[in-house]
């Protein structure tokens, strides 16, 4: 399983949100849906799932092990755009023997392993799995092995991305499972009931960097 992370630096992780919310404040809820994806993904691992956490910066790993600790693979993302990160991903998995890869996005507060265990158990069967974002991209991507031009040509952090993504697949000759759609943490309305109150006193955060 396949998690990109960013190191959390004040001012760079949720800038959208912290236009609204503020810095600090924006930092402590990247965090929260951070561990709580990592926690989510770690419940898999007794079953022999490797969760890899691919971040950012190249040079963060100390930091993201001291935050989110052991049992995590902690590889750095690759240069180039999302999609070129992802392609990159994506290859080494597979290239290190992993028969199904999934990668999840890291901002979503429903995210659950029971969500993770059947996006697996869709693999057994289909070559493909994807779950929409309600802003239309995807928040998770399942295959059992590369796609040509899968990444290629998207244009990222749009509304085109899930359908220029099947699109694609279905082009190589996929016919994805499609999960339940999902939403993400782009805006302060976002958040779960319970989140924004705790959240908005834009004070200092621990493990800032």
């Amino acid at each position: 399983m396949l998690v990109f992370l960013r190191a959390p630096e004040l001012g760079r992780v949720k800038t959208r949100l912290a236009a609204s919310i503020g810095p600090h404040a924006a930092l402590r809820i990247y965090q929260r849906l951070a561990e709580h994806t990592i926690t989510e993904a770690r419940g898999l691992a007794a079953e022999g799932v490797e969760v890899r956490v691919h971040h950012t910066p190249a040079d963060a790993r100390l930091a993201m092990k001291e935050w989110l600790g052991d049992g995590l693979t902690l590889l750095p993302q690759a240069e180039g755009d999302l999609g070129a990160r992802m392609r990159d991903a994506f290859g080494r998995a597979f290239a290190d023997g992993c028969a199904q890869v999934v990668i999840i996005g890291s901002d979503l507060p429903e995210m659950s392993g029971a969500l993770l265990r059947r996006a697996f158990a869709a693999l057994d069967g289909a070559d493909a799995v994807i779950g929409p974002a309600r802003d239309g991209g995807y928040y998770l991507l399942g295959l059992t092995h590369p796609v040509a031009g899968v990444f290629d040509g998207v244009a990222w952090s749009t509304a085109e991305v899930f359908d220029a993504t099947m699109r694609r697949l279905r082009a190589a000759g996929f016919e994805p499972v499609v999960l339940e759609t999902l939403r993400d943490v782009d805006e302060a309305q976002d958040l779960p009931p319970g989140w924004l109150p705790e959240a908005a006193t834009d004070a200092p955060a621990d493990n800032v960097r």
